[in-house]
């Protein structure tokens, strides 16, 4: 079942790349097929195999022998494994649902804002009615966590963007009131506490080596992707080390 999973995610990881990088553009998903960017050359079936196409062809287009994006092979990967680490950690129960539709709405979110620093109204529009759907067959409980959740993510990140005059995104807005409705009030806070951890974290690494400049506009979407998945499936582990904690310190 566990590589039947990590299979299932390679290929969806393939087609995750293929939204992130044309809905943004506003390109159909279904067509044209997907082509070399340079040559133009569409790809054959065994030119489309996740991963093991561009091992094959050393990260070379077949035609014209120009590198392909290392990108690609990158997310399908992720994708399979993020998959596959969701069911040892939760086996087959309907919260492992929750955590494949969160993982697979952060791995298209996060090539989309890497590339285009944009994290489409289309795709969370998409998921919003996939989550509804989840909730009303397996609501939170109180079943109002959900609103809960949602409207406190909304109105968290919006007042941030206020305070920072626009350093905040309408896209980040949304997505974490989205995060809120999946996921609840409680998991909620702590996916935006390790969301922004993360953020700051890489971020002064990045400014300690040179990777990224003062001011320089930073897409927050794979740190909220990180954040959110931390919390999800360590939070309450999390929880309950730092409670104890603080009962042998006090």
């Amino acid at each position: 079942m566990v590589t039947f999973i990590f299979f299932y995610g390679l290929l969806l990881g393939s087609f995750y790349n293929v939204v992130g990088l044309r809905v943004p553009e506003g390109k159909s998903i279904a067509a044209p097929r997907s082509s070399c960017p340079k040559c133009g050359h569409q790809l054959t079936a065994l030119e489309l195999i996740p991963v093991l196409s561009y091992v094959f062809q050393r990260g070379k287009c077949r035609q014209c022998k120009v590198g392909i994006s290392p990108v690609y092979p990158f997310f399908e990967l992720l994708t399979g494994l993020l998959f596959a680490a969701a069911f040892l950690f939760m086996g087959w129960n309907f919260d492992l649902v929750i955590a494949l539709t969160l993982i697979s709405l952060f791995i298209i979110i996060t090539v989309s804002d890497l590339a285009y620093m944009i994290i489409p109204d289309k795709v969370l529009l998409v998921f919003t009615g996939i989550f509804a759907l989840e909730r009303i067959y397996q609501p939170l409980m109180p079943w109002w966590d959900s609103f809960i959740g949602a409207a406190t993510g909304f109105i968290l990140l919006l007042l941030i963007a206020f305070a920072s005059k626009g350093g905040m995104g309408g896209g980040d807005i949304k997505l974490f009131a989205l995060i809120g409705f999946a996921v609840g009030f409680k998991t909620m806070l702590l996916a935006f506490f390790f969301s922004t951890f993360f953020g700051a974290f890489f971020g002064i690494i990045g400014l300690l080596f040179g990777l990224v400049k003062k001011k320089q506009p930073i897409p927050f979407g794979p740190f909220i992707a990180i954040g959110t998945l931390t919390a999800y499936f360590f939070g309450e582990n999390i929880i309950d080390w730092y409670l104890n904690l603080l009962v042998t310190v006090f």
